[in-house]
């Protein structure tokens, strides 16, 4: 009978330059090293987020408001609540479409206290478990030092940090991208399907994980003359059945063209949106994220050091992070993908040549070092003091902006006093004028006792009807002399709210005998109409 020799254990069989590191060893996913180590990077990747997080007791941004509080209202009445705060968008009550519908699935469990601290709870939770992801990623890639390298996304950016501890959905959208190229590089093609499927759910930037599975079947056909076509197909019908087995399914569809239509098609006379669909001046760039400018082009300098032809897997990270450069140029609010894919990049670039020159070093002839065996164990150690000082100086500073950029945010009693005066003197569901879009999530967290007018993209208001959205606009700039027929008669709307910036509309409101003010504070002032018509000539 033959026997078969014993396995090589898995940490005798890597090469002597990564054997040389020490955390380097690639343990069986069940060992409690792995457990040990991923749970510590939380650990670290969670503190240093909350210590941005809590720079401030208010959240960070305005949509933030708006998500903690739907989850809420699906937390107390049903995973589809009724809609009734938006009817004169293409979220009015019959057409509402919860495009974020996972993410406030996911937000529910942080709603049972108080939802300030419990989205504070929820925007360092979530960003590191989607950092946790990337050291997944370079791990299964075995790139050394793969912890050290997850860590540098605490570093490369203050703009990433300050997107990522948003109470909003892009950072678990960055974690599905992260593990959709983990599987496209593993061969793990069948879990497309499930992830594009959870995406379509998640975030209304779904159409992204097709463009990763496109670049990667790009990179197979250009370096291997072959087509695998199996992404492409898992993850196309992953978004189509996210699309089809919705829970708003057919008006998902629509939404989606109107939402992304208006942006994408024609973003030059687009209706003005947030500052986030509008790019950086470089500049501020090179300022918020110098260190992820510089990830990149250290990989692409990698590659003129590499000496060999590129793999499929340094050649999909190449185009996804000129990709998501394209894309930041585009629009700021990429920035939350950018230095993300910019890092990995580097780190699966620059592993061959760091590799080489690791080689090279301990590689000394005896004549010259007689002892190698102490030499290497000695420089391992100086040089990877040096490195983790200069990443820890990189993270303090990182860390020290993140906050002082934390502690400007606007407060969380923005519109409070003025929305519990709405809430305890108007009957329920009266709607109320505002004069910014973007009042609406203040408003709707302090007060879904009324409803308003527009909210979340002034877009939505402008497809429903444009002919009412341009009045609003003349309206809530100052441009029409005693506005309150108007407000009443075409908006519905008895009540008005202003936050005191809108100097022009205050004094046409003054100036206007049936506009009465009946609540003022350091935020907004709150008018009722005493002149009551209740018809709406739009609906």
């Amino acid at each position: 009978m033959s026997q078969t020799s014993p396995p090589t254990p898995l940490s005798k069989s890597l090469p002597r330059w990564e054997r040389s590191f020490s955390l380097l060893a690639w343990p069986p996913l069940s060992t409690w090293k792995t457990l040990a180590s991923g749970l510590t990077l939380f650990g670290l990747f969670f503190a240093f987020l909350m210590a941005v997080q809590f720079a401030t007791p208010h959240l960070v941004g305005n949509d933030g408001y708006y998500h903690i509080k739907l989850a809420y209202l699906m937390q107390t009445e049903g995973l589809k609540p009724a809609f009734p705060w938006l009817p004169l968008t293409i979220l009015n009550a019959e057409s509402f479409v919860d495009h974020h519908f996972l993410y406030h699935v996911l937000l529910i469990p942080f709603t049972y206290g108080d939802l300030i601290q419990g989205g504070k709870l929820a925007s360092a939770f979530y960003p590191a478990l989607t950092f946790l992801t990337v050291w997944w990623l370079l791990r299964g890639q075995r790139v050394p030092l793969a912890g050290i390298w997850s860590l540098g996304l605490l570093a490369i950016s203050e703009a990433f940090i300050y997107r990522m501890n948003m109470p909003r959905a892009q950072s678990l959208s960055l974690a599905v991208l992260v593990l959709a190229l983990h599987f496209l590089l593993t061969g793990k093609h069948r879990w497309m399907l499930p992830l594009a499927f959870l995406y379509v759910w998640l975030y209304n930037a779904f159409p992204l994980i097709l463009v990763f599975a496109g670049l990667y079947t790009l990179a197979e056909l250009l370096l291997h003359r072959r087509l695998v076509w199996q992404p492409l197909v898992y993850t196309s019908a992953g978004l189509l059945l996210g699309l089809i087995l919705n829970p708003y399914f057919p008006d998902n569809l629509t939404f989606i063209y109107h939402h992304l239509a208006p942006k994408l098609l024609n973003p030059t006379e687009a209706t003005r949106v947030g500052s986030e669909w509008y790019p950086y001046d470089t500049g501020q760039l090179l300022e918020n994220s110098g260190l992820a400018l510089l990830m990149l082009a250290g990989g692409i300098f990698g590659l003129g050091l590499r000496g060999r032809r590129m793999d499929v897997k340094t050649a999909t990270a190449l185009f996804l992070a000129l990709f998501n450069t394209y894309l930041l140029f585009q629009s700021r609010r990429f920035i939350e993908y950018f230095p993300a894919f910019a890092l990995i990049f580097a780190a699966i670039a620059l592993t061959p040549t760091l590799k080489t020159w690791w080689d090279s070093l301990t590689a000394t002839p005896a004549t010259i070092l007689p002892d190698r065996a102490l030499f290497s164990p000695i420089l391992h150690g100086l040089l990877t003091g040096a490195f983790s000082l200069a990443l820890l100086l990189a993270i303090y500073f990182n860390l020290q902006a993140s906050q002082k950029t934390f502690a400007d945010v606007r407060s969380s009693e923005r519109f409070q006093e003025a929305s519990a005066w709405l809430a305890a003197h108007t009957p329920a569901g009266a709607r109320v004028f505002h004069t910014d879009w973007d009042d609406f999530t203040w408003l709707f967290f302090h007060n879904s006792h009324n409803t308003y007018l527009t909210g979340l993209d002034p877009t939505y208001m402008q497809i429903y009807n444009a002919e009412l959205y341009d009045l609003w606009v003349e309206i809530t700039q100052g441009d029409i002399e005693t506005p309150s027929h108007l407000i009443t008669e075409t908006f519905g709307a008895q009540y008005v709210i202003t936050d005191l910036g809108h100097k022009d509309f205050l004094a046409q409101a003054a100036n206007d005998p049936q506009m009465e003010e009946v609540f003022r504070d350091e935020y907004a002032v709150v008018f009722q109409i005493v002149t009551v018509s209740t018809q709406n000539s739009f609906e």
